[in-house]
Order: structure tokens, then sequence, then C-alpha cells
């Protein structure tokens, strides 16, 4: 007697299928690309050319990172929902074209997240920080929401750009805090934390690889993290959530390896778990934790469930902030 499942697929064909199985059993057999929808050199990328070695180990295949860059990540990101569902094209994602884009682009999207990617492993939480020109008056997240409230609209913050995570760290502080600071857009972290550092703003929301050489040499002050603990690398530096009336406050990024919906389950537990034990060498994880990024061990319905949770989080910010796509 078969379960009510077998029952389903053997319906569907696909127990039936010998060339489906025997193709499950080769994989994989020529080399595997992870898509990266950002150019060379950021998180998303790091993260990539970080995870493609123990891919290769345990597959036995090259992994080659492709960047297929631009349109708010887009592009990679529709690449990615068109290929085939065979388990050779990955893609390295994060917040914004996975979570964020649905709801800045709606129906222009070429791609729904839900419907055409799964996520593999969500691997990473990305906090932002909080970043201030060192003459501001203000050195921490109390003395901000303070300096903010009696000087309404006085106050700008910079981003890398027009719904990111970072923008969108920005508003909910806004909200959260009850106070009217402007969003600057600059293209990308780079100009928008050198302006921290001449004072053109006064403060920004970015990742910790971007500004932390410039949190050292003194020229631009941490005055928080947006992730509900205190990041390892600014020990001294308090969350968000520390400060009382912002105790619900939290919003980070995340970077995943996805693939297109319909890779066969065997395979995408597979990858799964190289992923899983790749996060847990110390090595490999202590190379993640220098860029700041918070270690993940989700299981394969967890990062799923994840990617879906956020969307549907980072969706009400960008509705309450009547944020829309240029």
């Amino acid at each position: 007697m078969i379960s009510r499942r077998s029952a389903a697929l053997l319906g569907a064909g696909i127990l039936a299928s010998p060339g489906i199985l025997r193709a499950q059993e080769a994989y994989p057999n020529r080399p595997i690309r992870i898509l990266v929808p950002y150019a060379a050199g950021g998180g998303q990328d790091i993260t990539a050319r970080l995870i493609a070695e123990p891919l290769r180990a345990a597959l036995g295949q090259p992994v080659v990172v492709e960047n297929r860059s631009g349109a708010a990540g887009i592009i990679g990101a529709q690449a990615l929902c068109q290929a085939p569902a065979d388990g050779y094209t990955l893609m390295l994602g994060g917040a914004g074209e996975t979570a964020i884009n649905p709801h800045m682009y709606k129906e222009r999207l070429p791609y729904n997240p839900g419907r055409d990617m799964r996520a593999i492993m969500v691997m990473v939480k990305v906090p932002i920080v909080i970043m201030g020109f060192p003459g501001a008056p203000f050195t921490n997240v109390p003395e901000l929401v303070a300096a903010a409230r009696a000087n309404p609209g006085k106050f700008s913050y910079s981003s890398s750009g027009i719904g990111n995570p970072q923008h969108l760290a920005g508003e909910l502080f806004n909200r959260v805090a009850g106070v009217d600071t402007l969003h600057v857009p600059y293209r990308g972290s780079g100009p928008a934390v050198l302006d921290i550092a001449s004072g053109q703003v006064q403060f920004g929301y970015n990742s910790l690889a971007s500004g932390l050489s410039l949190i050292r040499e003194g020229r631009i002050r941490a005055i928080g993290v947006t992730s509900r603990e205190r990041m390892a690398q600014l020990p001294d530096v308090g969350a968000v959530a520390e400060f009382a009336p912002m105790a619900n406050y939290e919003l980070v990024n995340f970077f995943g390896l996805f693939a297109p919906t319909g890779v066969p389950e065997p395979i995408m537990r597979r990858l799964h778990g190289i992923v899983l034990s790749a996060m847990r060498e110390p090595t490999l994880r202590a190379r993640f934790e220098e860029q700041g990024l918070q270690v993940q061990g989700f299981s394969l319905e967890e990062s799923q469930a994840f990617m879906i949770s956020e969307s549907e989080k980072l969706g009400r910010i960008v509705a309450e902030a009547k944020i829309t796509a240029e």
C-alpha cells in the first residue's frame, strides 16, 4: 500500500520517471554558477565567493560566481527565476531582491520571489550600523532621538539607495521614534559613508564593512546597530532596541543562497547540507564575522519561512513610508 503523497507523485509521473531519477543521482555533472545581482566587491559578492569553495569541494565541480548587476537586483534575480530548475543555477540573494522589490515595483517586477524562487539557506543576517558625523550633537541613540525631536526636519541621513534595507532602517527609525529626519540616497555605500565623514549629512545607515575603517580612524562615529543584539565588532555600541522607547525596533539585511522553484528536493537538501556544514566550520565562520555578518543555522524550511516573514515586515515599512521606486 502506498502513501497518499506517493500516489500523488505517481499521478504526476514523477516516481515513474527514471530520467529524473538518473539526473538527480548524477548531480552535478557540470559546472554550477552562483549569480550575484550586484557588482563585484560588495557584501553579497564576498559572501558568494566565500561559499563557492566549500560547494566546489563537496560537489566535485567548478562553482563560478557570475555578477549580473543592475536595476536594484532585478536583472540577476530574473535570470535565476528563468533558469532551468536543475540545481545548476543558484543566486546569492539579499533582502532587496527577495523581500523588498515585490513591494517597491509591484506588478512591474518581472518575477515573484514567493512563487519563482526557493531559499536553500538564509546564511547570514547583516545588521546595519547607524553612523554619525563626529561634529553632530549626538553620540548614541537616545541623544539622536532627543536631537531629532527638538529639531524636526533638520537632520538628514544617508543610505546607499532608495528602497534598500538601509533606507528602510531609517524610515522605521523615524516611525518608531516619532521623529522627522530626511533621507538622502546615494549610489552605493562608499559615497554615502564619505559624506557622513565630511558632514554633508549628519548621520546614515550603512553596513559595518563600508564604514569600519573610518570608525577606527575616528572620522565617523558608530551611534547604534539595528539588530537586537550588539555586534561583536562594536561591543561598546548599543543596539537601538536597548533604548526602552524603541524596544521593538529591529531591521537587518540578510544574505542567502536561492534556487529556482522546482529544483528536485534531494538536490535542495544536499545543497542545504553542504552550506550548513560550511557555515559551522570555524575558519569560514570567522571570515564571515569579520565582514560584520551574523552566521545563521536555519533549516531549509526555516529559510523559506524567514524570507516570507521578512517580506511581509519590510512591505509594511514600504507602504507606511510611501516609498516608491524611481
